[in-house]
C-alpha cells in the first residue's frame, strides 16, 4: 500500500529516530512511503536543534508564534494536497503535533483512512512548561485532530487515558509503544570489550543516555560515586544538555572528575557501543506518559536497569524481574536503588538476563509495530497489496 506519512519534526533527535525506524520497517513490509514534512530535518546532524524555528520561539511573543504555527498548517495542507494528487496514496499516517490540523483537513477532503500517532499530550505539556497564549485555539487544534482520526495510537496506556478524556472512544485507541531494530544491536561488543574500548576496563559502569536536564537528578549519582570510591564506580553519560555544567561542577567539587565521562552528542550509530559498556543503565526520571526510547535500547542490550516505578514504566518493566524500580515520590529512592544494585552482583546479573529477554517476549520491535499499523489500515479497508 502507499502510505502518506505526515509529520512536523525539524530536529534529529528521538522523534526523528521513531520516524526513521517505523518508516523503514513499513518499507521492509513492502509498502511505499510518501513523506510530507519539513525538509530541514534531512539536512541536520543527529542531536541538532530546530534552527530558526527555535530562535523564533524564543524571541517572538507567544501569541504571534502560535499564529505562525497555525499559518504553517495552511502551507502544510497545500503540500499534502500536492502529494495526494501526485502520488495517489491509499492512506494517511500522521505523527501528531499541536496547531497542525492539516492532516485532518486532508482526510476529510480525500476520504483517506487515517492513523494518528500520539507521543505526548502537547497542549497540556506546552501549557505547563512554556505557557500557551491562545488557549482555546490550542485545545481546539488538539481535540479536532485526536477526535478526527480513524485510530489514535498513543505510545503508553497512561497517555491513552488522557486521550479518552478528550472524547476519543476507547475502540478507536490502540496503544503501540516504542521499539527497537534488533539488527542495530546484533554486532555490538560484549561488555568487557566495550569497556576496554572506552578505557573503562575493570570499572563498575553506571550509564545514562539522552538529553541531560536538571530534573533528571544525575547529580545524585555523582554523590553516590563519591561516596563509594572503593567500588571503582564510573559514571558514563552519553549525550549532552543543560544539566551538563552542574554535573561537571559537582564532580569537580567532589574531586571525582576522573570517574565521570560525558561524551557530548554522539552519532546514533555509536550509541549502542556505549550502552554495551554499562553495568547499570539509569532512567532517573521519566515523563509520566512517555515511552522512552533509551529504555528499549537498555533492554535490547540486556543491561541491569534502574527506573522509577511510574505507571508508564511498569507497562514494560517489572520490579526485581527485568529492572529495579524505585518510588519516584521518595527523594532517596533513586539513590538507594542504585546503591543496592551496585552492591549486589547477583541481582545485577539476574535483572540483566531478564531484560535481555523482554524485547522478544513483548514484541517490542519496529517491525512488529509496522505490522500492527498495516493491520489497522487493512481493518479500515485499505488493500494490503
Amino acid at each position: 500500500m502507499k502510505i502518506l506519512y505526515h509529520h512536523r519534526i525539524r530536529s534529529k533527535d528521538g522523534q526523528y529516530v521513531h520516524i526513521e525506524e517505523l518508516t523503514n520497517a513499513l518499507k521492509e513490509l513492502g509498502h511505499e512511503i510518501i513523506m510530507v514534512g519539513p525538509p530541514a530535518v534531512q539536512k541536520e546532524e543527529f542531536g541538532a536543534e530546530a534552527g530558526m524555528v527555535a530562535v523564533l520561539k524564543k524571541y517572538l511573543p507567544k501569541f504571534v508564534y502560535e499564529l505562525l504555527e497555525l499559518a504553517y498548517a495552511v502551507k502544510d495542507y497545500a503540500n499534502l494536497v500536492w502529494a495526494v494528487r501526485t502520488h495517489r496514496p491509499d492512506c494517511l499516517y500522521e505523527r501528531y503535533n499541536l496547531y497542525v490540523p492539516s492532516g485532518i483537513w486532508l482526510k476529510r477532503r480525500f476520504k483517506l483512512p487515517m492513523l494518528l500517532e500520539v507521543n505526548a499530550p502537547l497542549y497540556d505539556e506546552r501549557k505547563k512548561y512554556d505557557g500557551i497564549a491562545l488557549d482555546r485555539l490550542a485545545r481546539w487544534a488538539e481535540h479536532i485532530v485526536w477526535r478526527g482520526a480513524d485510530y489514535v495510537l498513543p505510545v503508553t496506556h497512561v497517555l491513552a487515558e488522557r486521550i479518552k478524556l478528550a472524547g476519543v472512544p476507547d475502540a478507536r485507541i490502540v496503544v503501540i509503544p516504542n521499539g527497537i531494530n534488533p539488527e542495530r544491536f546484533s554486532k555490538i561488543p560484549k561488555i568487557d570489550a566495550a569497556k576496554t574500548a572506552l578505557g573503562l576496563s575493570g570499572r563498575l559502569v553506571l550509564g545514562f543516555v539522552g538529553f541531560m536536564r536538571e530534573w533528571h537528578g544525575i547529580e545524585r549519582v555523582i554523590d553516590l560515586v563519591a561516596d563509594n570510591r572503593d567500588k571503582n564506580l564510573h559514571l558514563l553519560l552519553v549525550g549532552d544538555g543543560p544539566a551538563r555544567a552542574s554535573i561537571e561542577k559537582r564532580a569537580k567539587e567532589l574531586a571525582i572528575e576522573d570517574r565521570v565521562t560525558i561524551t557530548g552528542v554522539v552519532s546514533r550509530a555509536d550509541v549502542a557501543r556505549y550502552i554495551a559498556a554499562f553495568d547499570v543503565a539509569l532512567q532517573p526520571e521519566v515523563v509520566a506518559y512517555a515511552s522512552p526510547l533509551k529504555l528499549f535500547e537498555y533492554l535490547a542490550l540486556g543491561r541491569a536497569i534502574v527506573a522509577p516505578a511510574s505507571a508508564n514504566i511498569k507497562e514494560i518493566l517489572r520490579h526485581e524481574h527485568n529492572a529495579l524500580l524505585f518510588d519516584p515520590k521518595d527523594r532517596t529512592g533513586f539513590y538507594t536503588a542504585v546503591r543496592r544494585i551496585c552492591d549486589d552482583a547477583s541481582l545485577r546479573a539476574r535483572i540483566a538476563a531478564e531484560a535481555s529477554r523482554t524485547i522478544e517476549a513483548l514484541g517490542l520491535t519496529w517491525k512488529n509495530n509496522a505490522t500492527r499499523v498495516t493491520n489497522l489500515f487493512i481493518q479500515l479497508g485499505v488493500k494490503a497489496g
